[in-house]
């Protein structure tokens, strides 16, 4: 299953690793922790003006104008639907 970051990207639900407030980048260990893994992984910006959550995938760093409440609520929504189509497949 895909979930919208915004604009017009979209990314493997399996794929995401943590989907992060934007605010929790001002916390010490979560900034350390963002730029260790911006060394190692291609950044998108998907809207300068205005980010509000961070998703972490396994190859590349999202910054999104989506909230991460929202995306949770994407990320959330696809696992229930692949649980009932595990369900109705057994």
């Amino acid at each position: 299953m895909f979930i919208h970051l915004g604009g017009d990207i979209m990314i493997r639900s399996k794929e995401i690793i943590a989907i992060l407030n934007h605010d929790a980048k001002d916390q010490a260990i979560t900034a350390e922790f963002l730029k260790e893994e911006e060394k190692n992984k291609p950044m998108t910006v998907i809207s300068a003006d205005y980010i509000k959550s961070i998703v972490l995938t396994n190859k590349e760093i999202y910054y999104s104008p989506v909230s991460s409440l929202t995306l949770n609520r994407r990320a959330q929504g696809q696992m229930d639907i692949q649980m009932d189509k595990d369900e109705i497949d057994s």
